[in-house]
């Protein structure tokens, strides 16, 4: 398992007299559009020997989490349409990652699994996502980050 590369944040060049963006500044929305930016930025910087996306990730973490789930579940699970989840699910299984099985009580369902390559990927993805959390975490004392991921859960619940 390689280990992740030691990522600092990526930051946007600073242009003098940008600071004073005026009213903006005041926009909920545009403080979480350049927050996103930020954890986005620094996510695929620390996946790049992985090549993997922040999606790919979640779905073979869900798969191991959830031996045999039917794609139909990730679907939910992942909060996407069927499609998309398809389309990731193709790009896992054309990379060796993970496997289409048949349902044992749903002939009409498949099942998800991953392979050994799959669970080594997963292995590297998850030491590259402690670095990532740590850095992102250590902006924040463990109380702000409670209360960061209930404020943000507000939002997209």
């Amino acid at each position: 398992m390689s280990k992740p590369k030691d990522v600092t944040a990526p930051t946007t060049p600073h242009v003098p007299g940008d600071e004073d963006i005026g009213a903006i500044n005041d926009i909920v929305g545009f403080h979480i559009r350049l927050a996103h930016g930020a954890v986005y930025r620094h996510f695929t910087e620390s996946f790049t020997q992985i090549d993997l996306t922040q999606k790919q990730v979640s779905a073979l973490w869900l798969i191991d989490d959830h031996p045999d789930i039917a794609q139909t579940d990730l679907a939910q699970r992942m909060r996407m349409d069927r499609a998309t989840t398809m389309a990731i699910v193709n790009r896992l299984q054309d990379r060796g990652l993970l496997v289409r099985g048949q349902s044992a009580t749903d002939r009409r369902r498949q099942t998800l699994n991953l392979t050994p390559a799959g669970q080594e990927v997963l292995g590297q993805a998850k030491v590259a996502i402690a670095a990532h959390e740590a850095w992102l975490k250590s902006r924040f004392t463990e109380k702000e980050v409670a209360s960061l991921i209930e404020m943000l859960a507000r939002i997209h619940e």
